[in-house]
């Protein structure tokens, strides 16, 4: 399966572009829905996290109180290593194993943590939603209803945009232009991954 991943900044529209791929028949593997599926109650991961940090992670219907878990990590870096060494071998494996049973000619993996987590061997192209800071703080403070120095906050704790472009493939410009001129930078771009798609199939 020829993967292409998709990342951006917070705010950049990672979402909305998937979403438009999505509509082209891709099939579309979001890191971020994995994150949550892999502390399902029930899970093995859950039950690890409810034994490590105690019963108060866990909400009253006994799901994960995510809140609380942010807390935890936010002020101990021992806990965020722990919590990290359990769940992204777990959300890796998952990736890799929906990528491998998507039937479209190609797919996206959305990892909004791709350059942060060092997850770019996971695909073979990197396509990167790119907007200017500004607009990641107007976009994210409209959207969750933030402080701007909470998007900020959460802006500085992510990869720079010079970070991630120093990593991309393909670059998308998310910002300029109508969103018909936008939408046909995103069939552009999916003409030249059912190409790659193509050409990688011939080889195999």
């Amino acid at each position: 399966m020829y993967v292409v991943a998709i990342t951006g900044g917070i705010g950049s529209g990672k979402t909305t572009v998937a979403n438009q791929f999505a509509t082209l028949g891709i099939e579309v593997i979001d890191a971020d829905l994995i994150a949550r599926e892999v502390v399902e109650p029930g899970t093995p991961a859950l039950t690890a996290i409810a034994n490590h940090f105690g019963p108060s992670i866990l909400d009253e219907q006994g799901r994960l109180d995510r809140r609380v878990l942010r807390e935890r990590i936010f002020s101990e870096p021992a806990a965020k290593h722990w919590l990290n060494a359990l769940l992204h071998p777990l959300i890796r494996s998952e990736m890799l194993s929906q990528c491998a049973a998507a039937s479209s000619p190609y797919c996206l993996l959305v990892v909004p943590l791709l350059v942060e987590n060092r997850l770019m061997a996971l695909a073979d192209r990197v396509l990167v939603i790119d907007v200017d800071e500004a607009t990641q703080i107007e976009r994210t403070c409209r959207r969750d209803g933030v402080s701007r120095a909470q998007a900020e906050a959460i802006l500085a704790a992510q990869a720079s945009r010079a970070e991630r472009l120093a990593v991309a493939d393909d670059v998308l410009d998310n910002q300029s232009g109508t969103s018909e001129t936008i939408l046909a930078r995103i069939l552009a771009l999916h003409e030249t991954y059912l190409a790659f798609a193509t050409q990688q199939a011939r080889q195999v």
